[in-house]
């Protein structure tokens, strides 16, 4: 009976899993755009809880509104980073696809920026519900894509922390 190789040997290459992950980012991120564009009229919003609101605001910028007021080259800057981001996460992804929690940040990361390439794309700015605030400070609104990328930036550096202490 022929032994079996090792999980990271057989992940090793494909990238399957991970563009799988970022689907479902990207499929989630999407319908909950969908539905709240749906539900609410610009700048309409909704108290949920005593931190948490749901705002349909539109970003012509990047995190926190960067640019949001440039003349409107913005909109195909950051829709070219975001392609650009994508095809070297994929790279990376196949590169290290059998490093699970590394793979598995890029797969966020990569999700998140193709849902907002997606709107930047349709609409001309990415479509912002979920507001959070707390006593006197105030988030900028933000979406599921925006929660995906920042997930897996949190992860990769928890991935590097991991590497590095075990290198030692």
């Amino acid at each position: 009976m022929a032994k079996s190789r090792p999980l990271q040997s057989r992940a090793s290459g494909t990238l399957a899993p991970w563009l799988g992950i970022a689907v479902v980012v990207i499929l989630c991120d999407q319908l909950t755009k969908i539905a709240i564009a749906r539900v609410f009229s610009y700048g309409e919003g909704r108290a949920i809880t005593s931190f948490f609101n749901l705002v349909l605001v539109y970003n012509k910028g990047a995190a926190f509104s960067f640019l949001a007021a440039a003349g409107g080259w913005q909109r195909w800057a950051f829709t070219a980073l975001g392609v650009a981001a994508a095809l070297v996460i994929s790279y990376l992804l196949k590169r290290h696809a059998g490093q699970r929690m590394f793979c598995t940040a890029l797969a966020l990361i990569l999700g998140g920026a193709l849902g907002n390439v997606l709107d930047r794309l349709m609409y001309g700015h990415v479509i912002d519900f979920l507001d959070f605030h707390v006593g006197g400070w105030h988030w900028p609104a933000f979406n599921v894509a925006d929660s995906a990328i920042t997930i897996g930036a949190v992860l990769l550096v928890i991935d590097e922390l991991r590497r590095v202490r075990g290198a030692r």
